[in-house]
């Protein structure tokens, strides 16, 4: 039996960055919970031609590889740095070019990261809304962190910290529940 795959997404274009380390956060808390194979990516990793792709049958290989790995994980973890309000326009791009079934019923954990407090809500007003679109399973717990909840590069507020450590564990728990699901046999009568 294969393990349960969880992606992290980060919108960056940059490395290091803030948004990186905190869906790593997320991603690591939910990986030390159960064996999950966790793998991370960023726009870094998709190169410039995703933004240059209208389509999916344009995306350059790179691109086409981050879009391959989102639509055939178990479950997500994505995370956009917050500009005007919102995600960036190319994580928005990205989902554009998602098939419509691919998240359904996928758990998903949402985390962002802005300069300030008042860009707090775009994980509710933002995120849920196209996640929901999907129908993807998204845990309970956000997590939102803006620039002094980090020093040096690294996670600093332990409150940031702990919301980051129960969305894992949510998204832990409900890809571990899934994976049992699926691996239940049959009942004879239910197979006729």
């Amino acid at each position: 039996m294969t393990r349960p795959r969880l992606v992290g997404l980060s919108a960056n274009v940059q490395r290091p960055s803030k948004t990186r380390t905190l869906v790593d956060a997320v991603l690591r808390e939910a990986c030390s919970r159960a064996p999950f194979e966790g793998r991370i990516f960023d726009f870094v990793d998709a190169g410039p031609g995703l933004g240059a792709a209208w389509t999916r049958d344009q995306l350059p290989l790179p691109a086409r590889r981050v879009l391959d790995a989102i639509e055939e994980a178990d479950g997500l973890v994505v995370g956009s740095p917050v500009y005007k309000g919102g995600y960036t326009g190319l994580f928005k791009h990205l989902f554009d070019l998602v098939d419509p079934g691919a998240l359904a019923g996928k758990p998903v954990a949402i985390v962002a990261t802005g300069g300030g407090a008042r860009h707090a809500l775009v994980v509710e007003h933002g995120f849920r809304p196209l996640f929901g679109f999907f129908g993807a399973l998204q845990v309970p717990t956000a997590v939102y962190a803006s620039d002094i909840d980090f020093s040096d590069g690294a996670l600093s507020d332990a409150g940031v910290r702990a919301r980051a450590a129960e969305a894992g564990g949510q998204l832990a728990s409900l890809l571990a529940h899934r994976a049992a699901v699926a691996a239940e046999p049959i009942p004879l009568e239910a197979a006729e």
